[in-house]
């Protein structure tokens, strides 16, 4: 149980300000971005050589506060199956036990959402559900684009493109793809269905568990605390999850890439700069980074990318493309490590 008011106020009270900007500055930012957005579409289309059917989503160029507002909103509707379920077993806490809990709860996520605030550059919201969401809609933190650019020292212009473009593939896929969006609700619906609400295993998972979060905090361990708390049935539908994710997030970094040179003359100065930044972090932020999954969020981007790249010398981008033709086409976790095991299997 969460208190959502609870969270939108603590994530917004700790959430730090973004780089100083005059009035002026951040229309033509916000006006940048949204132009960024529309240039990125045609291109990205064209590469990938995927074609939406349905209603474009949305694009919403937002400032901290706002997505965090945001993602709330999407959590709360992906986490009130998981509270039906608790209310319908009737073992959630009653009286002054549920209150204390859903304060304490609210205020992690809240703390949780303040830090991922002031790292996000853009988003793609597949299970946004507002009006004209049929197909999500795209998020753009212009403060956090400001920041990085600064921060690397590379072209303004380039650099915002550069990120449009990622984030636009994604907008691409999931308009494009029109079953992407209900299969992986339906497998956030299959990870819910596993969750054991029986003591004995909750007291289980926590005792076990602890030890390998000490392990991930003194970096001894590649898992997250997602990774800790599951049971085999929910480490099955995250595997599937992984695998789509792995492929969505390698597929728009290998588009982006392709279509850069054309558009962005300083693409690899970015790219370069941008994979050296990460390298940069301070001891604490890269424990947080293991801790939140952020790290394996960056092994899905490399993995993703090698996948896509090697189908494609295999196949072509016509047989690559059949990934999106079906749910029963997309890879696992595993194959995303073994692209000839995929190719094998979807084209024999």
């Amino acid at each position: 149980m969460i208190d959502w008011n609870l969270a939108l106020a603590t994530a917004t009270k700790l959430s730090r300000p973004g780089p100083e900007m005059s009035a002026a500055e951040a229309e033509e930012v916000v006006a940048e971005l949204r132009e960024g957005a529309a240039r990125s579409e045609a291109p990205v289309r064209d590469f990938s050589d995927l074609h939406a059917t349905s209603a474009t989503a949305p694009v919403l160029v937002i400032d901290r506060p706002r997505w965090i507002e945001a993602n709330l909103e999407t959590f709360k509707v992906l986490m009130d199956p998981v509270v039906a379920k608790i209310a319908t077993s009737k073992k959630a806490p009653t009286g002054f036990g549920r209150t204390v809990g859903e304060k304490v709860t609210g205020a992690e996520v809240g703390a949780l959402m303040s830090f991922m605030s002031n790292k996000v550059l853009g988003q793609f919201d597949p299970f946004w559900e507002g009006p004209g969401g049929e197909g999500g809609r795209l998020l753009l933190v212009a403060p956090n684009i400001v920041q990085v650019e600064r921060q690397l020292e590379v072209d303004p212009h380039d650099f915002r493109l550069w990120v449009c473009l990622h984030e636009e593939t994604h907008r691409v896929q999931f308009t494009a793809v029109d079953w992407m969006r209900g299969h992986m609700k339906s497998l956030i619906g299959e990870f819910i269905e596993a969750t054991d609400l029986e003591s004995s295993a909750v007291t289980s998972m926590l005792s076990d568990g602890l030890g390998e979060v000490v392990r991930i905090v003194k970096g001894e361990s590649d898992a997250s605390l997602s990774d800790v708390f599951q049971n085999d049935k929910q480490r099955e539908v995250v595997d599937k999850l992984t695998g789509i994710m792995s492929l969505l997030e390698g597929h728009a970094d290998v588009v982006m890439d392709g279509v850069g040179p054309e558009v962005i003359p300083s693409v690899a100065e970015i790219r370069r700069k941008f994979s050296q930044r990460r390298k940069g972090a301070s001891p604490v932020d890269r424990m947080l980074r293991r801790l939140l999954g952020i790290d394996a969020k960056m092994r899905q981007y490399r993995d993703g990318a090698t996948f896509v790249r090697e189908v494609n010398q295999k196949v072509g981008l016509s047989g690559f493309n059949q990934v999106w033709a079906e749910p029963g086409n997309l890879p696992g976790k595993a194959e995303i490590l073994d692209p000839a095991a995929w190719v094998k299997r979807v084209h024999g």
